[in-house]
């Protein structure tokens, strides 16, 4: 059944929780069809991902610990924006943080929700290129324990396909890049 492009009426907005990295809110609405009920959502300010590619074409990636898995994931290099921050210079910034390398070529991908059905986030994804490796890399944040992980994109696709660790914005993003890697 179709409700049309008629919004739902906000009844009632309340702030639960305001992180640092975001809030939690619950909204009384009124749908088109006039039921109400309320719905949960975490605001997030948004993220920025690199998929960092070597002159041998390799793809760099990062093993991280992630206390909601209580496992380490592979990950592309990412960051949340910040306030008032443009995403392509968030993953300037992240990429050498994380990774050590700075890219002097970028492209962006696209972006894409990350789970609409809970949370507004916005991933804005790129691709780094004519990378340069530093000579003292910036310090990783006080909260990150990351692993350099260097992998060709075929060895990428069959982790992904064999079910290792690797989250949603990663494989997402991979698939965005997939014909600037020569892959079909």
């Amino acid at each position: 059944m179709s409700l049309g492009n008629e919004p739902p009426e906000i009844l009632k907005q309340r702030l639960f929780y305001q992180g640092r990295k975001f809030a939690f809110d619950v909204n009384t609405l009124r749908l088109p069809n006039g039921v109400e009920g309320d719905w949960e959502c975490v605001r997030h300010p948004g993220g920025a991902l690199a998929i960092p590619v070597t002159p041998e074409g390799k793809l760099i990636l990062v093993r991280q610990y992630r206390f909601a898995t209580q496992g380490r994931l592979l990950e592309f290099p990412a960051g949340t924006i910040e306030a008032n921050e443009n995403p392509a210079e968030t993953i300037k910034r992240e990429i050498e943080e994380e990774t050590g390398y700075r890219a002097h070529r970028w492209q962006k991908l696209g972006e894409f929700f990350l789970a609409p059905g809970y949370s507004d986030e916005i991933i804005y994804a790129f691709l780094a290129q004519d990378l340069e490796r530093l000579e003292t890399p910036p310090a990783q944040d006080d909260d990150e324990d990351i692993e350099i992980v260097l992998m060709t994109p075929q060895e990428l696709e069959q982790a992904i396909l064999a079910g290792e660790a690797v989250d949603a914005k990663s494989i997402s993003s991979f698939f965005l890049a997939r014909p600037f890697l020569g892959q079909e």
